[in-house]
């Protein structure tokens, strides 16, 4: 079971917090798909580069696909949280005064300009300007926290309170308390043998959608959201990677991936049909670019977790068996594009079929 209660377990004032968090992520959600997803694609295209899109067996459940870091891609690692990490916890989560969001520490950096001069309420979620402060910084090493202002007793407002944020918990320690709270080992993780333990370790990631053989930020994320589990509230972690050309969200709702995909105009043509949209209108509300035989838009994959990464209902010791699924395919939508937000996102199954274009090179 998650350490952090229920929406309906809260009492009224934290309802109202949990609302307004949930409110802020679905912006965070936007300024992120834009940043990680569409903006990277106008960069490949001023580079007169073509776009890498994902082949559709890697957002499969378990795909392991080695691919280059693409330089035009934009990547970051994102932690928002409904509260406020305790400060004993710095020592794993590295957030001290020496990496706050001040004045001070971003005129360090050389190399980050800002939209607009920083003021002090810049770092506030509520400010105009907070979108543009989260993109100017999103290109810093590490990670950007965001979380619930401690300063703040009377209301409940969020702030970009430390950049430059570093994950410093032990790999083992990540796979050590999954594996208990899953009930694959009573205390130890190596109380059976390395190999159990290996094994467990590539679950750990597998339940977070990603290949144990990922790269550092990606690695990062996963031990983030597994510590983030400590906490008593909800909490976000935002990875996108130059290598997988994705925008991961892990939160209590699970594992949901963003990417690019490529709509062949038959395909344009029945989703408008289908949702009783114009073809103009189906393409100005879901595609972000549109050549002589496709468009392209923004696809989620939303994931759920099988029996095997929940928590045993008789509570019993049980053994790994590391061929089972622990993640399966629950949703595929076309998502609308930022700034259409009276549109619905369009169910679009498509993992399952063959790309676009394959039939050429076949």
């Amino acid at each position: 079971m998650p350490t952090w209660p229920y929406r309906f377990q809260l009492s009224l004032q934290d309802r109202l917090r949990r609302s307004v968090y949930e409110v802020l992520r679905d912006q965070m959600d936007m300024y992120l798909i834009q940043y990680a997803l569409i903006d990277s694609y106008w960069n490949f295209c001023e580079a007169g580069e073509p776009y890498p899109f994902v082949p559709k067996r890697e957002l499969k459940p378990r795909a392991r696909v080695v691919e280059r870091e693409h330089n035009y891609h934009n990547h970051f690692l994102v932690m928002f949280c409904e509260g406020t990490i305790p400060g004993w916890y710095k020592k794993y989560i590295r957030f001290f005064d020496s990496n706050k969001v001040t004045k001070e520490g971003v005129a360090e950096l050389a190399y980050i300009q800002l939209h607009k001069k920083y003021t002090k309420n810049l770092r506030y979620f509520e400010n105009p300007g907070f979108e543009n402060l989260v993109l100017d910084l999103l290109p810093v090493d590490y990670a950007l926290l965001i979380q619930k202002d401690p300063t703040m007793r009377t209301r409940t407002r969020y702030a970009m309170t430390h950049f430059h944020v570093k994950i410093d918990w032990p790999i083992d320690n990540a796979t050590e308390e999954m594996a208990q709270q899953l009930r694959y080992i009573a205390k130890d993780l190596y109380e059976i043998d390395e190999k159990y333990a290996e094994s467990l370790n590539n679950k750990l990631f597998e339940n977070y959608g990603f290949n144990y053989a990922v790269g550092g930020r990606r690695t990062a994320a996963v031990v983030a959201a597994q510590f983030l589990k400590k906490m008593e509230f909800v909490s976000t972690v935002y990875v996108a990677s130059t290598e997988s050309r994705t925008l991961t969200r892990l939160s209590e709702r699970g594992v949901s991936r963003y990417v690019l995909v490529k709509l062949p105009t038959d395909e344009i043509s029945r989703l408008a049909s289908e949702n009783r949209m114009k073809f103009d209108n189906f393409v100005e509300r879901f595609l972000i670019d549109v050549q002589d035989d496709f468009g392209v838009g923004v696809f989620q994959v939303v994931y759920r977790n099988t029996i095997h990464s929940k928590p045993p209902e008789d509570g019993k010791l049980r053994d790994l068996r590391p061929d089972f699924q622990w993640l399966t395919v629950s949703d595929q939508l076309l998502v609308p594009l930022p700034g259409h937000n009276d549109t619905y996102p369009v169910p679009y199954s498509t993992i399952y079929t063959p790309d676009f274009g394959d039939a050429e090179l076949v």
